[in-house]
């Protein structure tokens, strides 16, 4: 009998591209992962991965081994939900991941509330981003993935994994408190041309609407300085070093050396999505935590 445990942790080789990797998500050490494949090389009597330099692949039979399974796993974990539909309960392990700042602004705020509501459910939180959470979601590494995008951003989802739209988040302009902009109610695009930008990295799905949002004006924003996180363009804004969008949705109360400026035409609006298997769409507990996250 072929076991299930060791299917996942091969199914996460395949999806993350190494032991190492598949360890780090799945919260295996990777000796345990490597430990799950040979278990499995001897329930099937072939060899499942072998070595590429300093590295691992599937081979023939571990392909095909994951690409049969999946269809197992899957209407395993679809029985599960009919049976916890069935029961009407509550119960269970949710995985959750989430954007650093849906993190703070949604997820932290619920999730105390959702569990004295739900004792049987058990919630394990981690932070990624949204490319990540996508993977991980698909890939059957956790339950629930908050992702944002951003206008026309699209953020490819595949087929079995369903969307659900949990909140709108509008970002503001904000720039230093003696900066020539400070006193006005709203901005747009064309006001913005000679700002000096504090951004997120390029190819980030924030960098790429900041872009977008210059479509029409002729011109592409003046990039000054990079940073990932948002708490970092607010101190580097009040240090007087340029201006950013600044999402509200997780952000700090804005302190005295900053202003925040409405942006019209367009208003920069990132789309916060839920993500979940399709074949948890009957799930009492998915459906607790959608319930909580929409609720916030």
């Amino acid at each position: 009998m072929i076991d299930l445990a060791a299917l996942t942790g091969l199914r996460a080789v395949a999806t993350h591209g190494s032991v190492i990797a598949a360890a780090e998500a799945t919260g295996f050490t990777p000796s345990a992962v490597s430990q799950q494949v040979k278990r499995l090389e001897r329930q099937v009597g072939v060899p499942l991965l072998e070595r590429v330099g300093r590295g691992v692949m599937l081979t023939s039979h571990g392909r095909h081994l994951v690409d049969a399974g999946e269809q197992v796993l899957a209407d395993l974990e679809q029985l599960e939900t009919e049976l916890q539909h069935r029961a009407g309960v509550v119960t269970g392990a949710v995985r959750l991941v989430a954007f650093s700042t849906a993190m703070r602004g949604l997820v932290a705020p619920v999730a105390r509330r959702l569990l004295d509501a739900h004792p049987d459910l058990r919630l394990t939180l981690d932070e990624r981003e949204p490319w990540d959470a996508v993977d991980l979601v698909a890939a059957g590494q956790c339950d629930v993935g908050i992702v944002h995008r951003w206008g026309g951003v699209a953020l490819a989802v595949p087929d079995h994994v369903a969307t659900t739209r949990i909140a709108d988040d509008v970002a503001d302009l904000v720039v230093p408190r003696e900066h020539p902009l400070a006193g006005r109610r709203k901005v747009t695009p064309r006001d913005l041309l000679e700002v000096d930008w504090i951004a997120t990295p390029e190819g980030t799905i924030c960098r790429q609407w900041l872009h977008r949002m210059y479509d029409g004006t002729g011109r592409p924003p003046r990039i000054a300085h990079v940073s990932m996180e948002f708490e970092s363009h607010l101190a580097l804004v009040a240090a007087g070093l340029g201006v950013a969008l600044v999402p509200r949705l997780g952000r700090a109360p804005l302190g005295p050396d900053v202003v925040a400026i409405e942006v019209t035409d367009p208003v920069p609006t990132r789309l916060v999505d839920a993500l979940h298997r399709r074949t948890m769409a009957d799930s009492p507990a998915v459906a607790a935590v959608l319930g909580a996250l929409r609720g916030a």
